[in-house]
């Protein structure tokens, strides 16, 4: 199974949140740091588009991990309701296309 894992606690405001992910998501040098970017990223993650370094199988999962998660939810409610909303969509793209959902996020 494919993780990556975020900490949440260094996480306080969407520059360090789009750094964090950069990072542990493998995105591009050319990421722009937005959610946009964040949503674009991630939609084609069983394709060989190189916008992340992960590539998944067709029923595989990319568990996106937010170790800390609590200090995340004290910090920036706003941001971690965000990703909740996009993971969501993004799976539902994946749902649209006959896909099996691709992402999960997990908060510890």
């Amino acid at each position: 199974m494919a993780t990556a894992e975020i900490n949440g606690a260094a996480i306080v405001d969407f520059p360090t949140f789009h750094q964090a992910c950069q990072q542990a998501l493998g995105f591009p040098d050319s990421y722009t740091g937005t959610m946009d970017a964040w949503v674009d990223c991630l939609s084609y993650l069983r394709d060989e588009d190189g916008m992340t370094r992960f590539r998944l199988k067709p029923n595989e999962l990319l568990d996106i991990v937010i170790v800390d998660a609590e200090a995340m939810r004290t910090q920036v409610p706003d941001i971690l309701e965000e990703v909740t909303y996009c993971v969501a969509g993004i799976n539902e793209r994946y749902e649209d296309y006959g896909e099996k959902p691709a992402l999960r996020l997990v908060l510890r």
